[in-house]
């Protein structure tokens, strides 16, 4: 009987990963000036020793005004880079995992406070707060600062930034790079007709909501011709007369033609009236949406606890890869579990291998680290 597809490898773009399991980017929001602390040191190590395919570093902003609080990793000048190239030694150190990072700018959902603290937007006058910048200059909540409407040379500026921050992650040594495009941050701002209400070319069409996330995408390709690199996408925005699964389709296919080498389907994020059901698995279907009109590999996530459920939806080929976060932070080992379950195998560190359960004999490999 052959094993379980969630165990089995896959390769994109020459990085092979091991199996089909992805620690998804979470935000910890324990940086200082956007440098990576001790808490990360603690908390990617966890992850990097999960088991896991491959560990996504959370949401890293290109520009101190693009994080989503003052609180969040960044990757624009030496400082930022040294914090995480002192995390990213240690991790390599003790672990042979695959590591990507996720390049991001909140646009108009930055200058926030901590989650544990409310969450709510720091305006501009506060400190720990900034003027925040959008397609439009709609605020993401009516009681939120309005955001300052980005012209031609803001938006090269954060083009140019996007490439800047992708060349020190390859310099870093990462294996490879994501595109926040999702969850309502600000390139998702620019694909959705309810924040982006431009009357340019860069607003209006479809092809003018694309046009600015596919400039970022191919200035950060032909930067990096032969890095793996991905995007995220909020397949629809949950909101009448929004972002839809038939235009992230469309997205998905540009990107692919422009040499994209996989896509994170997630949803959600780019207005507060949103209307989502949630239930286990129900970004799935956007997923599979996707998988069916691309031939590149489709990353799902949301709401995956069960080890039969992950292997349902790679087995039947609804997606190519699962992701997991919260599910990950509550159990950081249940990468093992699922193998122990599903009759996998998983490698685990030499240190760790006496923890081998009597009744699953054949479940870890020895680890090369």
């Amino acid at each position: 009987m052959s094993g379980p597809v969630l165990f089995t490898p896959i390769d994109i773009q020459g990085l092979t990963l091991p199996n089909r399991i992805v620690v998804a980017p979470m935000c910890q929001y324990s940086a200082i000036d956007g440098q990576m602390t001790d808490w990360h040191l603690v908390h990617l190590g966890s992850m990097a020793l999960s088991g896991a395919g491959l560990l996504t570093i959370e949401a890293t902003s290109v520009m101190p005004d693009g994080r989503i609080s003052y609180a969040d990793v960044g990757l624009w000048d030496e400082q930022t880079e040294n914090a995480m190239h002192r995390i990213l030694d240690v991790v390599r150190a003790t672990s042979d995992v695959k590591v990507a990072i996720q390049l991001s700018h909140a646009g108009r959902k930055a200058s926030c406070e901590v989650p544990w603290k409310g969450g709510a937007q720091i305006a501009p006058n506060i400190p720990n707060g900034w003027q925040t910048v959008s397609p439009s200059d709609l605020p993401f909540q009516p009681t939120d600062h309005a955001p300052m409407r980005l012209d031609r040379e803001g938006m090269v500026r954060i083009r140019d930034a996007f490439v800047a921050s992708a060349h020190r992650a390859a310099k870093l040594k990462i294996d490879a790079v994501q595109l926040h495009a999702a969850h309502g941050y600000l390139l998702h701002q620019f694909l959705s007709p309810l924040s982006n209400q431009r009357d340019d070319s860069y607003g209006g069409t479809l092809k003018n909501r694309m046009r600015f996330p596919l400039e970022v995408f191919d200035a950060v390709r032909a930067a990096l011709p032969h890095h793996p690199l991905s995007v995220r996408v909020s397949g629809t925005d949950w909101v009448e007369d929004g972002w839809d699964i038939e235009q992230t389709i469309a997205f998905s296919k540009a990107l692919e033609a422009r040499g994209c080498d996989a896509i994170h389907v997630s949803s959600g994020g780019v207005s507060p009236r949103q209307n989502i059901s949630v239930a286990p698995g129900y970004q799935v279907p956007l997923a599979r949406a996707v998988k069916r009109e691309t031939s590149i590999p489709v990353v799902t996530v949301g709401l995956i606890t069960g080890f039969e459920q992950a292997e349902a939806i790679v087995a039947t080929g609804d997606a190519d890869m699962i992701a997991i976060a919260r599910t990950i932070l509550y159990n950081p080992r249940w990468p093992w579990h699922a193998a122990a379950h599903l009759g996998g195998h998983i490698k685990a560190p030499n240190q760790y291998l006496r923890s081998q359960p009597h009744i699953h004999q054949n479940l870890f490999k020895v680890s090369s680290s």
